[in-house]
């Protein structure tokens, strides 16, 4: 069986020490005590372990980089926001380092010890959810190691000591529901994740709000972004539904595309039969045939944003303001009759 190669956190937990001693101990021995210096050198001969070129190489200069943290590169959403950061982060020479994110919180975990020991001046962490685990285990990193972390179109539902950029998605959910409703829509569905997600269920909440108030009848109709599959889950909601079904709210541009293009191999006309609203503006949006009126969430500017107030923090200015939210639009193009 191969060894296994020795990493930082192995070092720091024999010899008993934070990362950052070991760190110390590699780059800048002199500001190490003597004792802990020898002790911490003993543990990586005994473990063997090799640091990289790259962490060495801090000795001698700051890092300058950036720590980006995304669920999956292949959503065009993502793409997107990582490219916002970077157009701002160019401006003061930060590097970014893509961490693309696990489904397993140990993988995580992981993960951050990772990012910890790349010795990133911060992290920009985007993710449709963050759970309890994983905000207490950024919590920590924050506190102990001095990382600071902006939080980028992530929300966490509960008091948040971390940096947020994000949209109302509440007002957002609400608006376009409303919209379908004005149109003349009675039996509007909202076509959202199986898994659940914090910006989802923000949504829903708008959605289920107008629905409410037009004293229509809710129909939350879970899914998956996988083509594959909601291709199939389609088909099951035509036979469900049949042609009472005249409004749409779709969570993402690529579940609403994927929808029409179900409905109209049915012999459905969009938006003369359904109207359809999706969520992003994603390029999605443009390329569909009808064109997919959507939310425009600013995705771009969000990573713009969260790369600018992460470089406040590393600078030393916290700002008192923890939540940041960036003005939405509706784009009115040719699946909805407006």
């Amino acid at each position: 069986m191969a060894k296994t190669k020795a990493t930082i956190y192995n070092v720091a937990m024999r010899a008993d020490v934070s990362l950052a001693t070991v760190s110390r101990t590699l780059n800048n021995p002199e500001k190490v005590k003597k004792e802990t210096r020898e002790k911490v050198l003993k543990v990586i001969e005994e473990l063997g372990y090799k640091p990289n070129a790259f962490a060495r190489g801090l000795a001698s200069r700051r890092s300058t980089s950036v720590a980006v943290m995304v669920p999956d590169m292949t959503r065009s959403s993502i793409a997107e926001m990582v490219n916002g950061i970077a157009i701002e982060a160019r401006k003061y020479n930060y590097s970014l380092i893509l961490y693309v994110l696990k489904d397993e919180y140990e993988e995580e975990s992981e993960m951050l010890k990772e990012v910890v020991a790349s010795q990133a001046d911060g992290i920009l962490y985007m993710n449709d959810e963050i759970n309890e685990q994983q905000y207490q285990m950024l919590n920590k990193i924050k506190e102990d190691y001095t990382i600071p972390i902006i939080l980028a179109n992530t929300l966490y539902p509960y008091e948040n000591k971390l940096t947020t950029v994000s949209i109302d998605y509440y007002k957002a959910g609400y608006e376009i529901t409303k919209e379908l409703i004005e149109e003349g829509r009675k039996n509007i569905y909202m076509l959202t994740t199986a898994r659940k997600y914090m910006v989802n269920d923000l949504k829903e909440s708008g959605y289920l709000k107008a629905i409410d108030e037009a004293n229509l009848e809710p129909h939350i109709y879970r899914t998956s972004g996988d083509i594959s599959i909601n291709t199939v889950h389609f088909d099951e909601l035509y036979l469900e539904a049949g042609k009472k079904l005249d409004g749409v709210v779709a969570v993402r541009d690529s579940i609403a595309v994927s929808f029409i293009n179900s409905m109209i191999s049915k012999g459905r006309k969009v938006p003369k039969d359904i109207s359809v609203f999706g969520f992003q503006n994603t390029k999605y949006a443009s390329l569909s045939r009808p064109r997919l009126s959507c939310i425009d969430i600013p995705i771009t500017d969000i990573g713009v944003k969260a790369m600018s107030l992460l470089k406040q923090e590393i600078d030393g200015n916290i700002s008192k303001q923890k939540y940041f939210e960036l003005p939405h639009s509706i784009i009115h193009r040719d699946t909805t009759k407006k």
